[in-house]
């Protein structure tokens, strides 16, 4: 049984202006969040600046979410780290708080060979007993998850249910859901191939978009569910311009701004992130506004 069908929101962790957690504007988007009909509640993933978040706080937000969402939509808690004992101990602290799932992206920086990666995530995955997502998204990590070796972390570890595939590669992805024939569920990382992912058998797409744009995250991935390829497919075109302003600059600097365009007040960045550019903020703007969200 998946873990979810739909969009699960990659969801930003806010900040007061003195850098810590705002965890009264947390609760409101939350709310907004569920009543905008996401699928699922996915935190302290690259999204929410996990990387620059202490082990601390980490592991407060997770506390916080699964508390504050109580069982209304499954929360999925990103526990990865270079790191395999880190990645143990953040996972196995989720377990304890009562997460439906943990995010484990592929080790950064040091990288690991294909054969590294089968033994960090079997380690990470024999150390808990909840469902498990692999995280592949080689454009921030200089690492890869090669369909093959997908398939041996998945026979190795049977609590590792699905993949999160930002890769951008779809032959990748087509290549990956035949080797794993259905036992492997697969959600998009890309806003902008939620469609193509579905069309390959995908079960949804853990989003950014969705911070500004539930309601029509869900419905692309819902529409097609229903057989409606065709508005499942216009709903995907129509989010193109804005899926692309949210991800000129890295992400999360976009979603953060457009956040707070909307009045939602999430505040700023860690760094070494910055604030947005005036002319790239200008584009974001546009955008919103002629995909009705602002």
């Amino acid at each position: 049984m998946s873990i979810f069908t739909g969009a699960g929101v990659a969801i930003v962790t806010p900040m007061k202006e003195d850098g810590s957690v705002n965890y009264e504007v947390f609760a409101q988007i939350v709310e907004d969040q569920i009543a905008g009909g996401i699928d699922a509640i996915i935190v302290c993933g690259t999204t929410g600046e996990a990387s620059t978040l202490s082990h601390e706080e980490h592991l407060e937000c997770i506390k916080f979410m699964v508390d504050k969402v109580a069982k209304r939509v499954p929360v999925i808690a990103g526990t990865g780290s270079n790191s395999t004992q880190t990645a143990i101990y953040l996972s196995q602290e989720a377990e304890k708080y009562g997460v439906d799932g943990l995010l484990v992206v592929t080790p950064y920086y040091n990288k690991a060979t294909q054969k590294g990666l089968v033994s960090h995530f079997t380690q990470i995955a024999d150390s808990v007993k909840i469902p498990i997502i692999l995280y592949n998204v080689p454009s921030r990590t200089g690492c890869n998850i090669l369909p093959e070796t997908a398939l041996k972390i998945v026979e190795a570890s049977k609590n590792v249910v699905a993949i999160k595939e930002a890769s951008g590669n779809i032959s990748q992805v087509a290549k990956l859901a035949s080797l794993t024939k259905g036992i492997l569920d697969i959600y998009s990382g890309n806003d902008d191939q939620i469609l193509p992912l579905l069309s390959l058998g995908g079960k949804g797409v853990i989003s950014v978009l969705a911070n500004v744009a539930p309601r029509q995250t869900h419905d692309i991935v819902a529409e097609f569910m229903k057989g409606n390829i065709e508005k499942s497919t216009q709903l995907q075109l129509d989010a193109l311009e804005v899926c692309d302003a949210l991800f000129c600059e890295v992400n999360p600097i976009p979603v953060k701004a457009a956040m707070n365009m909307q009045g939602k007040n999430v505040g700023s960045l860690r760094a070494p992130l910055t604030e947005m550019e005036d002319v790239n903020k200008a584009k974001l703007e546009k955008a919103m506004k002629e995909y009705g969200i602002l």
